[in-house]
């Protein structure tokens, strides 16, 4: 995923809990946030998930090969693991890293 693509899923995703946040500020008869304290929350908040990065094992199928030089089956579902393992935690809008 992209880092503007990540960026813009980690402000909505602030946006929708802002929301709730401050339904419940009004609720209980507090005053609202102003922008300023908004803006510096988000930031703080969209910051944060760029911090993150999850570091995968390396794939390991051009390790694992047969004396003819076919990709073991194991080896093969296991990268095949990993790349799932990176969708999905990009999905969630993470940067991935994988060993190399």
């Amino acid at each position: 995923m992209d880092t503007n693509k990540m960026r813009e899923q980690a402000s909505n995703e602030f946006d929708a809990w802002l929301a709730g946040y401050e339904k419940d500020r009004e609720a209980n008869g507090w005053m609202p946030l102003e922008p300023f304290v908004r803006k510096h929350m988000r930031n703080a908040f969209v910051a944060s998930r760029e911090a993150v990065v999850v570091e995968l094992p390396p794939k390991i199928s051009a390790h694992n090969t047969t004396e003819g030089g076919f990709v073991r089956p194991e080896a093969e579902h296991y990268d095949e693991a990993i790349d799932d393992c990176r969708e999905a935690i990009e999905a969630q809008g993470l940067k991935v890293e994988v060993k190399p």
